[in-house]
């Protein structure tokens, strides 16, 4: 078999050489992009004012030989649909937080120290704790749950307790984390693609996100505690409803080392393949072929099987391999990896291995968040491998693309493809992004491509464009699925306006929209009322400890000012409509 062939199957889910991708079937459409900067929106950024006009839907339903199509009305300015799961204290309550959030002032650091613990927590669970997480503990939460799906939302479960590190804290974990054995003991003689190395000045990763968490390794025990905490949510989802959501992030489950080494090893493999592809036809070609041992790379490409990776008797750093293009031969990418090296990587993919066991268990569906480029193609390509796996009969494991990235809709595209050409089901989230600062600050600083695109209209268009690709998909194939994560009523109007076009039926379950608790209601509610699949992201946990959650969710709502006008606004809609029709009392009904 050339030689060809096996580099494509290594590197298919990280190129977009690999495989003959569709091209739609002269569906053109323009993409409404807003004029702000990238600067001012992020993944799930804010609700942007736009011209409200009511969505009608067509869905299609068959009786016998007949299809007759049912119009479902959607008015995201109908403010008695969008807040008819709360009472009137709980829309004072969203205009009291959303009025704090553009106040600059460190006011939950200021609060605790003036007002003392137990007065403090009063305070928060009657404002930034009560309007973004819905509980201390699986049991306290269930209410909020149970409302909201009376309501037609369900609920993605995010256990919110972060570390409070300090900036020098964190860079020591990251750098005793991300730089190997051989690396410390001989740093000049590794030699890394810059890009994939540990760099002092970012080990903070928390620097300019404020839309993600954050995870550090501190050991192999904090990351067992960890995944028990990831169970736990799969199984509270599993119990609170049928087809619940659950989200983990790799990097709370294992060293991130070797995620930097394979997102390495990925990305060498793939410029290996775009130089065998220039090369076609010329007599370097050949030479290479000879060189390169045809035995070595079957191994290597055989280790990407799930379950190969997973095996104990497997070693990880064979996988860890790169080819030399001057001698032709595959090298180690690290000329040392220690015992406890090895145990660390196969014990991150166990771990995500029980996760994926738990949530095809539960009946839950698992979403793999994504995470800073240098990490990215290693999550994706370990995401990717477990669909293969798991996603046979229906969609369990979905990956998360960010569509802030330029190669965003090549990587959607080549999944797709493959995921076709396999026929296992295709599971997405697509979000806008959550490290663009970061990941700008530290190109520029450390000296390669921006992998950003330019600005937010260049970001709009490419989540448009990456949504259009997977639509048209479940039209043509149904065992695609996606998740539509965002805050922007545009994008919202733009899925139903083609989800119209193509006759898909929200009760396909296909498209799913996921926002924030505490954000954007007007777009949630209306939504579910309606028959389509909405879901709320629900943080929870101890009002102490999810303390760097809520400051980040000040932080977004004081970026997007202009969005929270909007829904301040829809808030006073609401409660003067309710105080002048005499509901002064309003209490929902469920």
């Amino acid at each position: 078999m050339p030689y060809t062939k096996f580099v494509a199957a290594l590197v298919r889910a990280n190129s977009s050489n690999v495989g003959k991708i569709r091209i739609s079937s002269g569906r053109c459409r323009s993409t409404l992009a807003s004029t702000k900067t990238q600067e001012e929106k992020e993944q799930m950024g804010g609700c942007p004012v736009v011209e409200t006009v009511p969505i009608e839907f067509c869905q299609k339903i068959k009786t016998g030989a007949n299809t007759q199509l049912n119009k479902i009305h959607i008015d995201f300015d109908n403010t008695q649909e969008a807040y008819k799961s709360k009472g009137n204290i709980d829309l004072l309550r969203s205009l009291l937080v959303f009025k704090l959030c553009t106040i600059d002032l460190l006011l939950m650091e200021l609060s605790k120290k003036l007002l003392g613990q137990w007065m403090f927590e009063k305070m928060m669970k009657m404002t930034f704790y009560g309007q973004f997480v819905a509980g201390e503990d699986h049991n306290t939460i269930k209410p909020l749950i149970q409302k909201n799906q009376a309501f037609g939302v369900g609920a993605v479960l995010d256990y919110s307790v972060e570390e409070d590190l300090t900036q020098e804290e964190a860079e020591k974990k990251e750098m005793d984390s991300c730089v190997s054995e051989a690396e410390k003991e001989s740093p000049d003689a590794v030699h890394r693609e810059k890009k994939y190395k540990a760099h002092r000045q970012f080990g903070d990763r928390r620097g300019g996100v404020i839309s993600a968490r954050t995870y550090f390794y501190a050991d192999e025990a904090k990351c067992d505690n960890q995944m028990e905490t990831f169970i736990n949510c799969i199984k509270a989802s599993g119990g609170a409803s049928a087809d619940g959501f659950s989200a983990i992030k790799m990097t709370a489950l294992g060293r991130p080392h070797f995620l930097l080494q394979f997102s390495e090893v990925l990305v060498k493999w793939r410029q290996f393949f775009n130089f065998l592809a220039a090369q076609q036809g010329k007599s370097e070609m050949m030479v290479l072929e000879q060189k390169l041992e045809l035995e070595q790379l079957k191994v290597t490409i055989d280790l990407l099987d799930w379950n190969s990776l997973i095996n104990d008797t497997t070693k990880i750093s064979n996988l860890l391999m790169v080819p030399n293009l001057e001698t032709g031969q595959l090298e180690p990418l690290l000329k040392k990896f220690t015992t406890e090296e090895e145990r660390q990587m196969k014990r991150m993919l166990q771990r995500v291995d029980v996760l994926a066991k738990h949530a095809l268990e539960n009946g839950v569906r698992l979403m793999v968040d994504a995470e800073q480029t240098y990490f990215q193609p290693a999550i994706s390509r370990l995401t990717l491998e477990m669909q293969r796996k798991f996603n046979t009969e229906k969609p369990i494991i979905f990956n998360t693309y960010q569509c802030y990235l330029k190669e965003a809709y090549d990587n959607v595209s080549v999944d797709i493809e493959l995921s076709r050409r396999e026929g296992w089901y295709f599971g997405a989230k697509l979000v806008r992004g959550a490290y663009m600062y970061q990941e700008r600050a530290r190109a520029e600083e450390i000296g390669y491509e921006d992998p950003i695109n330019p600005d937010y209209e260049a970001t709009n268009r490419m989540y448009h464009k990456c949504l259009e690709y997977v639509l048209e998909e479940i039209e043509h194939n149904r065992k695609a699925n996606i998740m539509v994560a965002t805050h922007n009523e545009d994008t919202v109007k733009f899925t139903l306006e083609m989800m119209n076009e193509m006759g898909l039926s929200p009760t396909e379950n296909k498209v799913y929209f996921g926002q924030l608790l505490g954000m954007c209601d007007q777009i949630s509610f209306p939504l579910g009322q309606a028959g389509f699949p909405v879901y709320k992201y629900v943080p929870y946990g101890p009002v102490n400890e999810v303390i760097p959650y809520l400051s980040r969710r000040a932080q977004e709502n004081r970026g997007f000012m202009k969005g929270s006008q909007r829904e301040r606004s829809l808030l006073w809609k609401e409660l003067k409509r309710r105080v002048l029709g005499g509901q002064i009392f309003y209490t929902p009904v469920y």
